[in-house]
């Protein structure tokens, strides 16, 4: 399969450890790769405290049909990470919403065709109420599901999530009890 040619083209931006921003590298070569670069991951809640999951569209290059958090992303160079989640969620889901930060950390990911995700993640958090309108090149599919149902289902089939979100969720899922 084939990448557009705005997927080969798309900058990531390389960090330390400290998120200091080291350069850029195409995403296929920072995955390629696995060096560290910053990311972002939206969480968005409807009002009854359900999280919008989507399932990956079939087409993606990479865990095609695999569900995971509302979506997520890289950051552009010059762009916040809200700015960074809003773009993006428009761009996959169809809506935007306002946005706020929680916690970040770094991840690593490797996948079965010799990709990693090497991430200083941001978690973004949002809330929505309406329906989405996914874009199908990103998108197959999407459900609301509480987060004690989600957790319950990770451990039931793994192999149904993206190996980021299961990361990703434990650190969101935690972070959530600190809250509360």
């Amino acid at each position: 399969m084939s990448l557009s040619e705005s997927q080969k083209e798309e900058q990531v931006l390389l960090v330390n450890e400290k998120d200091e921003i080291l350069g850029l590298m195409p995403k296929m070569e920072a995955h390629e790769k696995g060096v560290l670069h910053r990311a972002f991951s939206v969480f968005v809640y409807n009002s009854k405290g359900q999280l919008l999951l989507q399932q990956r569209a079939l087409s993606k290059y990479h865990t095609p049909g695999l569900w995971t958090n509302t979506c997520c992303s890289h950051q552009r160079k010059g762009e916040s990470n809200i700015e960074a989640g809003k773009r993006r969620l428009m761009e996959e889901m169809g809506f935007t919403t306002e946005l706020k930060e929680t916690i970040s950390f770094i991840y690593k990911a490797p996948f079965e065709n010799g990709l990693t995700e090497h991430e200083f993640d941001y978690i973004l958090v949002g809330e929505f109420n309406g329906t989405p309108n996914p874009n199908p090149d990103e998108v197959e599919n999407y459900k609301w599901m509480d987060l004690k149902e989600i957790k319950a289902d990770l451990e039931k089939n793994p192999s149904q999530y993206t190996a980021w979100f299961k990361i990703i969720f434990d650190k969101h899922y935690s972070d959530m009890l600190v809250q509360s």
